[in-house]
């Protein structure tokens, strides 16, 4: 069953302990996504949206709860086993693009691949760049770009591996909507191309919707929208 599934959560609880105590974030998350789907985390802020995803993407670890990604158990691994499933499965975009200053767009999306040790990186690179319309900006270093473009870089970066899960945490959110719908044609357009499964967290209805599900995130439980707004998830 489990090799049926992407992301597979079950009992998931997060406990922190603040200074007036002990502070439950995340309370019994169950969840069950198959590969190839695109699913919209939505929530206020503080709702606990970027703590379940990275518990899910293996940078954290939760108090109590089982997660399995691609079929893989993440109870039980230590920090440097985990970072290897992450290299092996796994890619991000984030709202603040994170690419490397001192590197050019190039640069910036071959980095993965080398670390992967691919042979053909910079070869990969290129056509990833053409792909999301920036085969004219490969020399260009990060700040010489637009907001929207070096977010079609961070695509191109996360692409560049063939992950089998994506995690994306607010990718338009620090664009202007003409800058984030664009953004937002070539996150979905390779997505789909590459079968990938796209774990998405946003407080954007809009982009949300383009989503095949969208959950919604409220007081430490998660909820499927569209279908019963009243059940959690897995109950």
């Amino acid at each position: 069953m489990l090799n049926n599934s992407a992301i597979k959560v079950s009992h998931l609880v997060k406990t922190v302990t603040t200074q007036e105590g002990e502070l439950t974030i995340l309370k019994g998350i169950n969840l069950d996504v198959k590969p190839g789907q695109s699913v919209a985390i939505l929530g206020p802020s503080g709702s606990g949206k970027s703590t379940l995803l990275g518990l899910l993407a293996a940078l954290d670890t939760p108090s109590s709860g089982e997660i399995w990604l691609d079929g893989e158990p993440l109870s039980g691994l230590d920090e440097e086993q985990k970072a290897a499933l992450r290299k092996q499965k796994v890619s991000f975009i984030f709202q603040s693009f994170m690419l490397v200053d001192t590197l050019s767009a190039l640069e910036n999306v071959m980095l993965p691949a080398e670390l992967a040790g691919v042979q053909d990186a910079r070869d990969r690179a290129k056509r990833m760049l053409e792909r999301v319309g920036l085969g004219h900006r490969l020399t260009h270093y990060p700040k010489q770009l637009s907001g929207g473009e070096q977010q079609r870089v961070a695509i191109a970066r996360a692409f560049i591996g063939e992950p089998k899960v994506l995690f994306a945490d607010e990718p338009t959110g620090n664009l202007d909507k003409h800058n984030a719908d664009k953004v937002a044609d070539m996150l979905f357009a390779m997505n789909q191309e590459s079968a990938t499964t796209l774990v998405l967290v946003t407080h954007d209805l809009h982009l949300a919707q383009r989503c095949e599900r969208q959950l919604v995130m409220d007081d430490g439980q998660l909820f499927e929208q569209g279908v019963d707004d009243t059940a959690a998830v897995g109950e």
